[in-house]
């Protein structure tokens, strides 16, 4: 059995690539959607990291970027 020419695997996983990048997003989104509602139940991004033994700036940072990109009405994917 002939192995795929390069150029096909190349596109397959450049497509590949491109759909594991948008899942990412929205994970991502989603993740942040999760840690706002725990904002909201506990007060303050510091809790939300006590209870789930992250870095308070870790909280921080997922809810900025989902945020800037609501604000910026992009769909841009994500690399986190």
């Amino acid at each position: 059995m002939e192995p795929k020419p390069w150029r096909d695997r190349v596109r397959e996983e450049e497509e590949l690539l491109a759909r594991l990048n948008r899942l990412t997003s929205e994970a991502a989104a989603r993740r942040a959607e999760a840690l706002l509602e725990g904002v909201e139940e506990l007060g303050s991004k510091a809790e939300v990291a006590r209870a789930l033994d992250r870095s308070w700036q870790a909280v921080d940072q997922a809810i900025r970027r989902y945020e800037r990109k609501l604000a910026s009405g992009s769909d841009a994917t994500t690399t986190e």
